[in-house]
Protein backbone atom coordinates (compact mmCIF):
# COMPACT_ATOMS: atom_id res chain seq x y z
CA UNK A 1 0.00 0.00 0.00
CA UNK A 2 1.49 3.34 -1.09
CA UNK A 3 1.45 6.42 1.08
CA UNK A 4 2.63 9.97 0.60
CA UNK A 5 2.82 13.23 2.53
CA UNK A 6 1.43 16.71 2.05
CA UNK A 7 1.04 19.94 3.98
CA UNK A 8 -2.19 20.94 5.66
CA UNK A 9 -1.88 24.66 4.75
CA UNK A 10 0.60 24.84 1.89
CA UNK A 11 -0.40 28.39 0.89
CA UNK A 12 0.22 29.98 4.30
CA UNK A 13 3.40 31.85 5.15
CA UNK A 14 3.90 30.00 8.41
CA UNK A 15 4.78 26.49 9.68
CA UNK A 16 2.04 23.95 9.03
CA UNK A 17 1.50 20.30 9.89
CA UNK A 18 2.65 17.42 7.71
CA UNK A 19 -0.02 14.81 6.96
CA UNK A 20 0.30 11.26 5.69
CA UNK A 21 -2.12 10.30 2.89
CA UNK A 22 -3.00 6.76 1.77
CA UNK A 23 -5.68 5.57 -0.62
CA UNK A 24 -7.82 2.57 0.42
CA UNK A 25 -9.07 1.02 -2.82
CA UNK A 26 -11.67 -1.27 -1.15
CA UNK A 27 -13.39 1.69 0.53
CA UNK A 28 -12.65 4.19 -2.26
CA UNK A 29 -11.51 6.65 0.42
CA UNK A 30 -8.39 8.43 1.53
CA UNK A 31 -6.81 7.90 4.93
CA UNK A 32 -5.44 11.21 6.23
CA UNK A 33 -3.37 11.26 9.43
CA UNK A 34 -1.38 14.04 11.05
CA UNK A 35 2.23 13.11 11.75
CA UNK A 36 2.55 15.73 14.46
CA UNK A 37 5.49 17.28 12.59
CA UNK A 38 5.38 20.88 11.31
CA UNK A 39 7.38 22.62 8.60
CA UNK A 40 7.32 25.93 6.74
CA UNK A 41 6.09 25.54 3.12
CA UNK A 42 9.33 27.15 1.91
CA UNK A 43 11.22 24.19 3.35
CA UNK A 44 9.03 21.55 1.68
CA UNK A 45 9.84 19.81 -1.61
CA UNK A 46 6.39 19.57 -3.21
CA UNK A 47 7.63 17.34 -6.03
CA UNK A 48 9.32 14.73 -3.84
CA UNK A 49 6.90 15.31 -0.96
CA UNK A 50 9.59 15.57 1.65
CA UNK A 51 11.68 18.29 3.35
CA UNK A 52 14.29 20.20 1.34
CA UNK A 53 17.96 20.65 2.25
CA UNK A 54 18.58 17.13 3.50
CA UNK A 55 22.35 17.18 2.87
CA UNK A 56 25.11 18.99 4.65
CA UNK A 57 26.12 19.53 8.27
CA UNK A 58 24.19 22.69 8.99
CA UNK A 59 21.69 22.99 11.81
CA UNK A 60 18.90 23.42 9.23
CA UNK A 61 19.91 20.21 7.41
CA UNK A 62 19.91 18.28 10.68
CA UNK A 63 16.38 19.56 11.45
CA UNK A 64 15.11 18.57 7.99
CA UNK A 65 16.63 15.08 8.22
CA UNK A 66 15.04 14.66 11.65
CA UNK A 67 11.61 15.61 10.26
CA UNK A 68 12.06 13.18 7.37
CA UNK A 69 12.95 10.32 9.74
CA UNK A 70 9.91 11.06 11.89
CA UNK A 71 7.39 11.13 9.06
CA UNK A 72 8.84 7.96 7.52
CA UNK A 73 7.90 6.12 10.74
CA UNK A 74 4.26 6.60 9.71
CA UNK A 75 4.77 5.22 6.21
CA UNK A 76 6.74 2.26 7.57
CA UNK A 77 4.03 1.46 10.11
CA UNK A 78 1.33 1.54 7.42
CA UNK A 79 3.38 -0.95 5.35
CA UNK A 80 3.75 -3.16 8.41
CA UNK A 81 0.00 -3.09 9.05
CA UNK A 82 -0.78 -3.84 5.43
CA UNK A 83 1.58 -6.86 5.27
CA UNK A 84 0.33 -8.16 8.62
CA UNK A 85 -3.31 -8.14 7.45
CA UNK A 86 -2.36 -9.67 4.11
CA UNK A 87 -0.63 -12.56 5.88
CA UNK A 88 -3.76 -13.12 8.00
CA UNK A 89 -6.01 -12.76 4.94
CA UNK A 90 -7.89 -9.95 6.70
CA UNK A 91 -9.08 -6.67 5.23
CA UNK A 92 -7.29 -3.60 6.55
CA UNK A 93 -9.90 -0.83 6.85
CA UNK A 94 -9.48 2.88 7.53
CA UNK A 95 -11.10 2.54 10.96
CA UNK A 96 -8.72 -0.26 11.96
CA UNK A 97 -5.77 1.71 10.60
CA UNK A 98 -6.70 4.85 12.51
CA UNK A 99 -7.12 2.92 15.76
CA UNK A 100 -3.76 1.17 15.26
CA UNK A 101 -2.06 4.49 14.45
CA UNK A 102 -3.58 6.07 17.58
CA UNK A 103 -2.21 3.25 19.71
CA UNK A 104 1.20 3.25 18.02
CA UNK A 105 1.74 6.98 18.16
CA UNK A 106 0.05 7.57 21.53
CA UNK A 107 -2.78 9.78 20.32
CA UNK A 108 -5.25 10.23 23.15
CA UNK A 109 -8.46 12.16 22.58
CA UNK A 110 -8.08 15.90 23.00
CA UNK A 111 -10.31 16.15 26.04
CA UNK A 112 -8.38 13.48 27.98
CA UNK A 113 -6.93 16.13 30.28
CA UNK A 114 -10.41 16.75 31.73
CA UNK A 115 -10.17 13.78 34.03
CA UNK A 116 -13.52 14.09 35.81
CA UNK A 117 -15.41 14.86 32.58
CA UNK A 118 -14.11 11.54 31.27
CA UNK A 119 -15.16 9.84 34.51
CA UNK A 120 -18.70 11.21 33.98
CA UNK A 121 -18.65 9.76 30.47
CA UNK A 122 -17.52 6.42 31.91
CA UNK A 123 -20.44 6.38 34.37
CA UNK A 124 -22.90 7.28 31.58
CA UNK A 125 -21.44 4.46 29.49
CA UNK A 126 -21.94 2.01 32.36
CA UNK A 127 -25.52 3.19 32.97
CA UNK A 128 -26.36 2.75 29.26
CA UNK A 129 -24.58 -0.60 28.98
CA UNK A 130 -27.07 -3.24 27.88
CA UNK A 131 -24.61 -6.15 27.76
CA UNK A 132 -25.83 -7.57 31.07
CA UNK A 133 -22.33 -7.31 32.57
CA UNK A 134 -23.50 -6.45 36.07
CA UNK A 135 -23.89 -2.66 36.06
CA UNK A 136 -26.58 -2.66 38.71
CA UNK A 137 -27.81 0.43 40.51
CA UNK A 138 -25.53 -0.40 43.45
CA UNK A 139 -22.51 -0.79 41.13
CA UNK A 140 -23.22 2.59 39.53
CA UNK A 141 -23.43 4.16 42.99
CA UNK A 142 -20.02 2.70 43.81
CA UNK A 143 -18.53 4.26 40.67
CA UNK A 144 -20.13 7.57 41.64
CA UNK A 145 -18.69 7.32 45.14
CA UNK A 146 -15.27 6.52 43.71
CA UNK A 147 -15.41 9.69 41.62
CA UNK A 148 -16.34 11.71 44.71
CA UNK A 149 -13.45 10.09 46.60
CA UNK A 150 -11.00 11.12 43.87
CA UNK A 151 -12.39 14.67 43.91
CA UNK A 152 -11.83 14.80 47.68
CA UNK A 153 -8.29 13.53 47.17
CA UNK A 154 -7.64 16.20 44.53
CA UNK A 155 -8.85 18.88 46.94
CA UNK A 156 -6.82 17.40 49.81
CA UNK A 157 -3.51 17.40 47.90
CA UNK A 158 -4.35 20.68 46.12
CA UNK A 159 -3.16 19.30 42.81
CA UNK A 160 -5.23 18.55 39.71
CA UNK A 161 -5.64 14.90 38.74
CA UNK A 162 -4.92 14.07 35.11
CA UNK A 163 -4.30 10.77 33.38
CA UNK A 164 -0.62 11.64 33.05
CA UNK A 165 -0.35 12.11 36.82
CA UNK A 166 -1.54 8.57 37.61
CA UNK A 167 1.64 6.72 38.49
CA UNK A 168 3.02 4.60 41.34
CA UNK A 169 3.65 7.71 43.53
CA UNK A 170 0.04 8.80 42.84
CA UNK A 171 -1.21 5.35 43.88
CA UNK A 172 0.78 5.44 47.13
CA UNK A 173 -0.47 8.97 47.94
CA UNK A 174 -4.07 7.99 47.23
CA UNK A 175 -3.72 4.85 49.35
CA UNK A 176 -2.27 6.90 52.20
CA UNK A 177 -5.20 9.37 51.93
CA UNK A 178 -7.78 6.56 52.04
CA UNK A 179 -6.16 4.92 55.07
CA UNK A 180 -5.14 7.92 57.20
CA UNK A 181 -7.77 10.51 56.28
CA UNK A 182 -10.80 8.46 55.20
CA UNK A 183 -10.07 5.55 57.59
CA UNK A 184 -11.06 2.96 55.00
CA UNK A 185 -10.88 -0.71 55.92
CA UNK A 186 -8.90 -3.22 53.87
CA UNK A 187 -12.01 -4.44 52.06
CA UNK A 188 -13.16 -0.90 51.23
CA UNK A 189 -9.67 -0.13 49.89
CA UNK A 190 -9.69 -3.30 47.80
CA UNK A 191 -13.08 -2.44 46.30
CA UNK A 192 -12.28 1.21 45.56
CA UNK A 193 -8.88 0.51 44.02
CA UNK A 194 -10.54 -2.14 41.84
CA UNK A 195 -13.16 0.39 40.70
CA UNK A 196 -10.41 2.89 39.87
CA UNK A 197 -8.60 0.28 37.77
CA UNK A 198 -11.85 -0.53 35.95
CA UNK A 199 -12.24 3.13 35.03
CA UNK A 200 -8.60 3.46 33.90
CA UNK A 201 -8.90 0.32 31.77
CA UNK A 202 -12.02 1.80 30.15
CA UNK A 203 -10.20 5.09 29.51
CA UNK A 204 -7.28 3.20 27.97
CA UNK A 205 -9.46 1.11 25.67
CA UNK A 206 -11.40 4.22 24.59
CA UNK A 207 -8.23 6.17 23.75
CA UNK A 208 -8.60 8.77 26.47
CA UNK A 209 -5.14 7.85 27.72
CA UNK A 210 -2.19 5.70 26.72
CA UNK A 211 -0.61 5.71 30.16
CA UNK A 212 -0.96 2.22 31.64
CA UNK A 213 1.14 2.46 34.81
CA UNK A 214 -1.98 1.48 36.76
CA UNK A 215 -1.63 -2.11 35.50
CA UNK A 216 1.35 -2.46 37.82
CA UNK A 217 -0.50 -1.20 40.89
CA UNK A 218 -0.56 -4.05 43.44
CA UNK A 219 -3.91 -5.63 44.22
CA UNK A 220 -5.17 -5.28 47.77
CA UNK A 221 -6.22 -8.65 49.12
CA UNK A 222 -9.57 -8.67 50.89
CA UNK A 223 -9.85 -10.07 54.39
CA UNK A 224 -12.59 -12.44 55.49
CA UNK A 225 -15.38 -10.38 57.00
CA UNK A 226 -17.01 -11.09 60.34
CA UNK A 227 -20.57 -10.71 59.10
CA UNK A 228 -23.22 -12.82 60.76
CA UNK A 229 -25.82 -15.31 59.56
CA UNK A 230 -28.96 -16.37 61.40
CA UNK A 231 -29.91 -19.93 62.23
CA UNK A 232 -33.19 -21.45 61.10
CA UNK A 233 -34.47 -21.21 64.69
CA UNK A 234 -33.66 -17.48 64.75
CA UNK A 235 -35.45 -16.91 61.44
CA UNK A 236 -38.50 -18.76 62.78
CA UNK A 237 -38.35 -16.74 66.01
CA UNK A 238 -38.33 -13.51 63.98
CA UNK A 239 -41.17 -14.76 61.77
CA UNK A 240 -43.37 -15.69 64.73
CA UNK A 241 -42.64 -12.56 66.78
CA UNK A 242 -45.80 -10.48 67.28
CA UNK A 243 -45.41 -7.13 65.53
CA UNK A 244 -49.11 -6.57 64.83
CA UNK A 245 -48.99 -3.31 66.80
CA UNK A 246 -46.31 -1.93 64.45
CA UNK A 247 -47.24 -2.51 60.80
CA UNK A 248 -44.09 -0.76 59.54
CA UNK A 249 -41.77 -3.21 61.32
CA UNK A 250 -44.06 -6.14 60.51
CA UNK A 251 -43.71 -5.44 56.79
CA UNK A 252 -39.93 -5.12 57.11
CA UNK A 253 -39.71 -8.36 59.10
CA UNK A 254 -41.84 -10.25 56.57
CA UNK A 255 -39.72 -9.01 53.67
CA UNK A 256 -36.54 -10.02 55.51
CA UNK A 257 -37.84 -13.54 56.22
CA UNK A 258 -38.87 -13.82 52.56
CA UNK A 259 -35.22 -13.08 51.69
CA UNK A 260 -34.04 -15.72 54.19
CA UNK A 261 -36.39 -18.28 52.61
CA UNK A 262 -35.40 -17.57 48.99
CA UNK A 263 -31.68 -16.65 49.13
CA UNK A 264 -32.05 -13.73 46.74
CA UNK A 265 -30.41 -10.31 46.95
CA UNK A 266 -32.59 -7.53 48.31
CA UNK A 267 -32.82 -5.98 44.82
CA UNK A 268 -34.48 -9.23 43.71
CA UNK A 269 -36.50 -10.41 46.71
CA UNK A 270 -38.04 -7.00 47.34
CA UNK A 271 -39.52 -6.83 43.85
CA UNK A 272 -41.16 -10.24 43.36
CA UNK A 273 -44.66 -9.96 41.83
CA UNK A 274 -47.37 -12.50 41.08
CA UNK A 275 -46.32 -12.57 37.42
CA UNK A 276 -42.90 -13.84 38.57
CA UNK A 277 -44.45 -16.94 40.19
CA UNK A 278 -45.25 -19.92 37.97
CA UNK A 279 -45.70 -23.60 38.82
CA UNK A 280 -44.65 -22.99 42.46
CA UNK A 281 -41.36 -21.37 41.38
CA UNK A 282 -40.13 -17.78 41.39
CA UNK A 283 -38.78 -17.02 37.94
CA UNK A 284 -36.95 -13.69 37.64
CA UNK A 285 -34.00 -12.13 35.88
CA UNK A 286 -31.25 -11.10 38.30
CA UNK A 287 -31.28 -7.31 38.81
CA UNK A 288 -27.48 -7.26 39.25
CA UNK A 289 -26.66 -9.41 36.23
CA UNK A 290 -29.39 -9.60 33.62
CA UNK A 291 -27.68 -12.61 32.01
CA UNK A 292 -28.78 -14.70 35.00
CA UNK A 293 -32.24 -16.22 35.20
CA UNK A 294 -33.19 -17.30 38.72
CA UNK A 295 -35.55 -20.22 39.24
CA UNK A 296 -36.33 -20.69 42.94
CA UNK A 297 -38.86 -23.21 44.32
CA UNK A 298 -41.36 -21.80 46.79
CA UNK A 299 -41.46 -23.20 50.32
CA UNK A 300 -43.86 -22.85 53.27
CA UNK A 301 -42.34 -19.52 54.36
CA UNK A 302 -42.13 -17.83 50.97
CA UNK A 303 -45.63 -19.04 50.02
CA UNK A 304 -47.17 -17.79 53.25
CA UNK A 305 -45.60 -14.35 52.92
CA UNK A 306 -46.61 -13.97 49.27
CA UNK A 307 -50.20 -14.95 50.13
CA UNK A 308 -50.27 -12.60 53.11
CA UNK A 309 -49.58 -9.64 50.81
CA UNK A 310 -51.60 -11.02 47.89
CA UNK A 311 -48.37 -11.35 45.86
CA UNK A 312 -47.75 -7.60 46.19
CA UNK A 313 -44.81 -7.35 48.61
CA UNK A 314 -44.14 -4.09 50.49
CA UNK A 315 -41.97 -1.58 48.64
CA UNK A 316 -39.21 -0.21 50.88
CA UNK A 317 -36.04 1.62 49.84
CA UNK A 318 -32.93 -0.42 50.65
CA UNK A 319 -31.45 2.20 53.00
CA UNK A 320 -34.70 2.54 54.96
CA UNK A 321 -35.01 -1.24 55.07
CA UNK A 322 -31.52 -1.52 56.57
CA UNK A 323 -32.46 1.02 59.24
CA UNK A 324 -35.80 -0.61 60.05
CA UNK A 325 -34.56 -4.23 60.18
CA UNK A 326 -32.22 -3.20 63.01
CA UNK A 327 -35.27 -1.95 64.91
CA UNK A 328 -36.93 -5.35 64.40
CA UNK A 329 -34.03 -7.27 65.90
CA UNK A 330 -33.58 -4.76 68.69
CA UNK A 331 -37.21 -5.44 69.61
CA UNK A 332 -36.38 -9.16 69.48
CA UNK A 333 -33.69 -8.61 72.12
CA UNK A 334 -30.60 -8.95 69.93
CA UNK A 335 -28.71 -6.41 72.02
CA UNK A 336 -25.75 -8.49 73.22
CA UNK A 337 -22.40 -6.85 72.42
CA UNK A 338 -20.27 -8.52 69.72
CA UNK A 339 -16.66 -7.73 68.93
CA UNK A 340 -15.61 -6.69 65.44
CA UNK A 341 -12.02 -6.23 64.28
CA UNK A 342 -11.17 -4.10 61.26
CA UNK A 343 -7.79 -3.66 59.60
CA UNK A 344 -6.98 -0.10 58.52
CA UNK A 345 -3.53 -0.01 56.98
CA UNK A 346 -1.38 -1.97 59.45
CA UNK A 347 -3.58 -0.98 62.38
CA UNK A 348 -6.10 -3.42 63.87
CA UNK A 349 -9.18 -1.63 65.20
CA UNK A 350 -11.44 -3.48 67.65
CA UNK A 351 -14.97 -2.33 68.41
CA UNK A 352 -18.04 -3.67 70.15
CA UNK A 353 -21.55 -3.15 68.79
CA UNK A 354 -24.97 -4.61 69.66
CA UNK A 355 -25.82 -7.62 67.52
CA UNK A 356 -28.90 -5.94 66.00
CA UNK A 357 -26.63 -3.29 64.48
CA UNK A 358 -24.90 -6.01 62.43
CA UNK A 359 -28.07 -7.12 60.65
CA UNK A 360 -28.92 -5.79 57.18
CA UNK A 361 -30.82 -6.79 54.06
CA UNK A 362 -27.86 -8.93 52.95
CA UNK A 363 -27.98 -10.94 56.18
CA UNK A 364 -31.00 -12.72 54.68
CA UNK A 365 -29.01 -14.09 51.72
CA UNK A 366 -26.10 -15.05 53.98
CA UNK A 367 -28.50 -16.80 56.37
CA UNK A 368 -30.18 -18.77 53.57
CA UNK A 369 -26.85 -20.14 52.32
CA UNK A 370 -25.61 -20.96 55.82
CA UNK A 371 -28.86 -22.69 56.83
CA UNK A 372 -28.93 -24.76 53.62
CA UNK A 373 -25.26 -25.81 53.92
CA UNK A 374 -25.77 -26.75 57.59
CA UNK A 375 -28.65 -28.96 56.44
CA UNK A 376 -26.17 -30.71 54.09
CA UNK A 377 -27.82 -29.45 50.90
CA UNK A 378 -25.25 -29.82 48.05
CA UNK A 379 -23.48 -26.61 47.05
CA UNK A 380 -24.55 -26.96 43.41
CA UNK A 381 -28.20 -27.08 44.43
CA UNK A 382 -27.91 -24.00 46.65
CA UNK A 383 -25.96 -22.14 43.93
CA UNK A 384 -28.73 -22.94 41.45
CA UNK A 385 -31.07 -20.96 43.73
CA UNK A 386 -28.72 -18.06 44.52
CA UNK A 387 -27.33 -17.68 40.98
CA UNK A 388 -23.69 -17.98 42.08
CA UNK A 389 -21.28 -19.22 39.40
CA UNK A 390 -18.11 -19.02 41.48
CA UNK A 391 -17.70 -21.48 44.37
CA UNK A 392 -15.11 -19.16 45.93
CA UNK A 393 -17.57 -16.24 46.15
CA UNK A 394 -20.41 -18.54 47.19
CA UNK A 395 -18.42 -19.94 50.13
CA UNK A 396 -17.79 -16.44 51.48
CA UNK A 397 -21.49 -16.33 52.38
CA UNK A 398 -21.21 -19.37 54.65
CA UNK A 399 -21.05 -18.10 58.26
CA UNK A 400 -21.57 -20.89 60.81
CA UNK A 401 -22.11 -19.51 64.31
CA UNK A 402 -20.37 -20.72 67.45
CA UNK A 403 -23.23 -23.05 68.38
CA UNK A 404 -23.04 -24.71 64.94
CA UNK A 405 -19.27 -25.11 65.27
CA UNK A 406 -19.62 -26.81 68.66
CA UNK A 407 -22.35 -29.15 67.33
CA UNK A 408 -20.22 -30.07 64.29
CA UNK A 409 -17.20 -30.82 66.50
CA UNK A 410 -19.14 -32.94 69.02
CA UNK A 411 -20.99 -34.85 66.29
CA UNK A 412 -17.66 -36.22 65.05
CA UNK A 413 -15.42 -36.39 68.13
CA UNK A 414 -17.50 -38.45 70.55
CA UNK A 415 -16.92 -41.70 72.42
Amino acid sequence: MRSTFNLKDSKKDRPTSIRMIAYFKEEDKKFVYSTGEVIHPDDWNFELRQPKDLTGRTKKANEMRSIKRQIERYADFLDELHHRHQALKETLTIDITRAEFDRKFKRAKAKASKFFDIYDQFITDKINDRSGSGNSESTIKRYQYNKKLLEEFEHYRNKKISFNSISKPFYNEFLDFCIKIKRHSVNTLSRNMGLLKTFLNWALSNNYTYKDDFKEFPNIKKEVTQEIALTLDQVIQAYEFDLSNNKRLERVRDLFVFGCATGMRYSNYSKVKQSDVYNDHINIRDKKNSNKLLNIPLNDFSKAILKKYDYDLPVIANQKFNDYIKEVFKALGYDQLVKKTTKIGNEIIESETPLFQRISSHTARRSFITIMKNKKIPDKVIMSYTGHKSLEIFNKYYKPNEEDKVDFMNSVWKL
